[in-house]
């Protein structure tokens, strides 16, 4: 078996690792226990790009209980958990190809590696394998039934291959799930992101001006999360909806050049490039610090920061300080990578329970039913989608009201009014 971790020996911590993030994802759990049973997915051959952690671990130990094939790949440099990674590769017999802080040229060879099985599907956190595959590999497409795709950034990503009608394969968009984006994104990157933060600065966030660049689903998370912890948030946004939607929620809302000379903190959480760049760098307090909680290093400027500091020094393990030409010092964590997996340990494991359920579920559909689809971005089927919170409640001993019959008829009624 052929993989590239960073040192086997880590193998014992994670295992401790994976037990302890599956003792919080029972309903992965009662899939993996269905999937043992049935063995729907025996034969598949499935390719991971995801960020190696304890709870992708569950994800990949299920999928296997299920009869599939795995070659797992990180999808980013700076999110694997080696320990976990050498888990899977010694107790687990997984292929994975992930060390932490890998570099440019490791990662991709390392996105082929995970290919090198001629996969049925791919999973993907970004869409760099879809990309890979239709770039590079485009001889691996003809064995392709489908993939799936677990972000915002890879969602829009691959809406844009449709678009332009390049996209070879359907691809299910996990992310769109509202047992997804509703939970994991919200709550998960909520309390990450910040985590990460004070793991990187052991900063008080209480007193301080942090300014949320996006309010999406994600930008809400860190936005409650920082207001909670006693900061004052600003929110930044280019949409007049969400902006208004955040105004209502009790944030101050304004351009980000306005918010660079009050901001104290600044998360990018947008999926989108250069969101904070020279102008806002040249406006921002002394000792400022910037973080990035979107997917790819892309929502801060890096080359323009490098190019404006006179001095840069590694302060911290993930800070990095720039000083400016008139000697103000602004402060980068995790080289703009995200924060919350770089700096912190990701989201909670009882959170990506159900969005790691949505990945399982989808991979069978797609097993059964991917002929059928075309070379297009589908949605979680909604059945699913429901069946997961309902097994989400159950696992937490929480039982809802179920409508009567009457109430039923009087929902497909149109006659009767006031």
């Amino acid at each position: 078996m052929d993989y590239d971790v960073k040192d086997l020996s880590l193998a014992e911590a994670g295992k401790l690792r994976i037990e302890w993030a599956g003792k919080s994802m029972p309903v992965l759990n009662k899939i993996r226990e269905r999937f043992k049973k049935e063995q729907p997915l025996k034969g598949l051959r499935i390719s991971a790009c995801l960020h190696v952690t304890s709870e992708t671990a569950n994800l990949m130990t299920t999928l296997k209980s299920g009869g599939a094939s795995l070659r797992l790949a990180a999808s980013n440099p700076l999110s694997t958990q080696d320990e976990v990674a050498a888990a899977l590769v010694k107790y687990e017999k997984i292929p994975v190809f992930a060390i932490k802080g890998e570099d440019n040229q490791t990662y991709y060879r390392h996105l082929e590696q995970a290919l090198a099985h001629a996969p049925h599907l791919t999973m993907d956190d970004g869409a760099d394998l879809v990309t890979t595959i239709h770039e590079r590999k485009t001889d691996l497409i003809k064995n392709i039934l489908g993939g799936t795709e677990e972000t915002t950034t890879g969602v829009i990503r691959l809406r844009s291959m449709a678009r332009a009608g390049v996209l070879a394969y359907p691809i299910v968009a996990v992310n769109d799930a509202l047992t997804k984006h509703l939970f994991d994104n919200r709550y998960g990157t909520g309390q990450s992101a910040i985590d990460g933060l004070l793991r990187a600065t052991n900063i008080l966030l209480a007193g301080l001006t942090v300014v949320v660049c996006g309010y999406g689903w994600c930008g809400r998370g860190v936005a409650s999360r920082a207001k909670g912890a006693g900061a004052r948030v600003i929110i930044c946004e280019v949409d007049h909806l969400r902006a208004l939607e955040a105004l209502m929620d009790g944030y101050q809302v304004m351009t980000l050049k306005e918010a660079t000379a009050e901001g104290d903190v600044f998360i990018t959480v947008t999926g989108n490039k250069n969101v904070i760049r020279l102008e806002h760098f040249k406006r921002m307090k002394n000792g400022a610090i910037i973080a990035n909680a979107g997917h790819f290093n892309v929502e801060i400027d890096l080359m323009a920061l490098e190019k404006l500091a006179v001095k840069k020094r590694k302060i911290r393990e993930y800070v990095e300080e720039y000083q400016l030409p008139d000697g103000r010092c602004l402060h980068l964590l995790a080289e703009g990578r995200l924060i919350n997996l770089a700096a912190a340990e990701g989201h909670p494991a009882m959170v990506m329970d159900m969005s790691f359920a949505n990945q399982a579920l989808s991979v069978l559909y797609i097993k059964e039913d991917g002929y059928k689809l075309e070379k297009k971005v589908y949605p979680v089927p909604e059945k699913l989608d429901k069946e997961i919170a309902r097994l989400k409640l159950a696992s937490m001993g929480i039982k809802i009201d179920c409508l009567t019959p009457e109430q039923r008829q009087y929902l497909q009624e149109w006659k009767e009014g006031t």
